[in-house]
């Protein structure tokens, strides 16, 4: 006796879905494609946009940010004197009627970052893993470096608009707030790319030579960081230092820079290093 089976399940095995099953799968698809050329679309829309946002409009927004950095900063003799190093780097910068200010954190987070608003914010955990004021400078001339190719505008834009146009798309109204709010962990937390890391190395490494002449320790920050049991807070969000290290000494090689002697720390700076071991 055959077993007659109801007719809307004819014709359908595993392999082949009924049409609603089908059409879900069809619609989850095309959403999930929706959403990443959305955000596609917002990355090489922000790229697009940040060479027009004037520089009056960034350091609006940085003083915005900056008040959060403010508050856990220290205004002691260690910032006074990692400003009268960034003084000198700005030297050498094009007159871009900007005014670049330091913001020593007295935390042990190893890491540095560039805000919107001409603002550069270094963190004692980084101070103490450098050891000559050619080194810090170096590290302060690729946080300008940032800010030549405005990469923190670019981070920024992305986050936050990403959150927009996610919110856009499910209707959460409370993303609004998230998105005004989010600027300061997205810089927090920046990862740059690795060819926004290579160009602030070079706009750096170009500080050190216009700055000495010369550009002894230029990857030396970048070697201790990366040799064993050292601290990962600077790695976390940034690229592999053994490609940065290579990339630097093909350019000194290339643009034939000399390699001289390494000045010692500033002495605030110096006597920070010796109470913190």
């Amino acid at each position: 006796m055959s077993i007659q089976l109801p007719p809307e399940t004819t014709g359908y095995s595993d392999c082949s879905p009924p049409p609603q099953t089908r059409q879900m799968l069809l619609l989850l698809g095309f959403t999930i494609g929706l959403i990443a050329a959305l955000i596609t679309s917002v990355g090489l829309m922000t790229d697009l946009l940040v060479s027009f946002v004037p520089v009056s409009v960034e350091q609006q927004l940085g003083a915005l940010m900056a008040p959060a950095f403010e508050q856990m900063a220290e205004p002691a003799a260690v910032q006074d004197q990692l400003n009268q190093l960034l003084d000198r780097l700005e030297t050498h910068l094009p007159q871009q009627n900007r005014d670049y200010q330091l913001l020593y954190i007295p935390d042990n987070t190893v890491n540095a970052l560039a805000l919107p608003g001409d603002r550069i914010v270094i963190y004692q955990g980084l101070l103490a893993e450098v050891e000559s004021e050619n080194e810090l400078m170096m590290v302060l001339g690729h946080e300008l470096g940032h800010f030549a190719h405005r990469d923190h505008l670019r981070q920024l834009g992305r986050g936050i608009l990403t959150q927009l146009v996610l919110t856009s798309l499910f209707g959460d109204t409370s993303g609004l707030q998230q998105a005004a709010v989010s600027g300061t962990a997205a810089l927090t937390d920046a990862r740059y790319s690795q060819s926004q890391e290579y160009q602030a190395d070079e706009f750096g490494l170009a500080m050190l030579q216009k700055n000495y002449g010369q550009v002894a320790g230029a990857t030396d920050f970048f070697a201790r960081i990366s040799r064993p049991g050292a601290s990962l807070d600077f790695l976390a969000t940034h690229p592999g230092s053994t490609q940065r290290i290579e990339r630097l000494n093909q350019q000194i090689a290339a643009k034939k820079y000399n390699i001289g002697k390494k000045l010692p720390l500033p002495g605030a700076i110096r006597q920070l290093k010796t109470s913190s071991y």
